[in-house]
């Protein structure tokens, strides 16, 4: 499969070998996942007629491991509105939940009088050379992205650029939003503070803030890794496409020596 995902049926997929994880290859990475989530979103927002709502916030729990096998996303509205609504997306698989996300659409208005508040751009990806991120994670969705970092990655700590040629669902169109958060959980694995083959950090969570959607095919994130001392880590992210920063990402690890 040349897609991270093919429809099978009304609300169900099956993960290709380019959804494969870090951690375990056999499992799939949630980056693709996400993307998936905000593209079922935004179809089941269009089947209820046209809006002018976009996607500002997506808040994901992991519950459960994913295989690279069949699995439904459904997604049902929570609170409705005009102007603000409220999603909820259940993915399932063997029966069980493992990702639970509710995503908030909003109308947008002109703010441009008031617009501000806004982190540096990073420096755009054009010439910028190539990282082999395979040689720190292993699996088939990292063998499928382009890493551009700028500057040198360091311990905790890394700007990078991050695109992927690869379609999300096969034979569909994603939108630019759905093609630009399926990247955004690589975060965690760019600035690696300890060796992956030494601790585990997996994220258990992901929630994406957009104060501007994004647009283009790179995704830029200026990604800092914080471990504390019980156990517990935070990967916090600016976001940013080649116009500057669109919004946050914040991940909680769970840390533990292999």
């Amino acid at each position: 499969m040349t897609s991270y995902f093919a429809r099978v049926g009304a609300g169900r997929f099956l993960a290709g070998e380019l959804t494969g994880g870090a951690w375990a290859t056999d499992e799939q990475h949630i980056a693709p996942m996400t993307g998936l989530i905000a593209h079922e979103a935004e179809r089941h927002a269009a089947r209820r007629g046209p809006d002018d709502m976009v996607i500002t916030r997506i808040s994901m729990d992991i519950l459960g491991v994913l295989k690279l096998a069949e699995f439904d996303v459904d997604v049902t509205v929570v609170r409705p509105g005009r102007t603000i609504e409220l999603l909820e997306a259940v993915v399932t698989a063997r029966g069980r939940a493992a990702v639970r996300a509710r995503i908030w659409r909003m109308a947008g208005q002109d703010t441009t009088a008031v617009a501000g508040g806004h982190d540096e751009a990073l420096p755009h990806p054009d010439g910028l050379a190539p990282y082999p991120l395979s040689d720190v994670w292993p699996g088939g969705f990292i063998s499928s992205v382009d890493v551009r970092p700028v500057g040198e990655p360091r311990p905790g700590r890394a700007r990078v650029w991050i695109t992927s040629a690869t379609p999300l669902v096969a034979g569909e169109q994603a939108s630019p939003l759905a093609d630009y958060v399926k990247l955004i959980d690589t975060a965690n694995g760019i600035a690696v503070r300890e060796s992956p083959k030494q601790w585990m950090f997996p994220n258990l969570d992901l929630t994406i803030h957009l104060h501007r959607q994004p647009a283009g095919r790179w995704v830029g994130l200026d990604t800092a890794v914080t471990f504390g001392a019980t156990g517990v880590g935070l990967t916090s992210t600016v976001l940013h496409d080649e116009s500057g920063p669109v919004g946050r990402a914040e991940q909680i690890l769970t840390v533990r020596p292999i």
